[in-house]
């Protein structure tokens, strides 16, 4: 019952996260994963990719799209490189140890929160 629990609450986090700020899967959901249950970052990620893979976003995108705000034109360019990316990435991010994952997310978290932090 507590990993229902927590999973419900991760689950809201990311998406009032997505919605707010248009994050959720690595910046709430992978850290909520692996610190508050445990899950190997694999584990973590896969987890998230299968939550995002396509009806968690959708309300949160028809609102986006019914506001105009959302570029049709880039959305259909990202898609074709986002796909290729993420399928050649994800076959190398399971192919390493968690250790490395972990550093490797670390860097990025800590990069772009040092990016924020120095933007006006």
């Amino acid at each position: 019952m507590y990993e229902i629990i927590i999973l419900l609450v991760i689950g809201l986090s990311a998406g009032l996260m997505s919605g707010v700020l248009g994050i959720g899967g690595g910046l709430v959901i992978i850290p909520m994963l692996v610190g508050l249950l445990g899950y190997s970052q694999k584990t973590a990620q896969g987890t998230s990719l299968g939550l995002l893979l396509l009806p968690a976003g959708i309300l949160a995108v028809m609102n986006y799209y019914q506001a105009g705000l959302i570029n049709l034109k880039a959305v259909g360019i990202m898609i074709i490189t986002f796909v290729i990316g993420s399928y050649i990435s994800s076959k190398i991010a399971i192919s390493l140890p968690d250790t490395i994952l972990k550093k490797i997310f670390a860097v990025f978290l800590l990069m772009y929160a040092i990016k924020l932090f120095m933007s006006k």
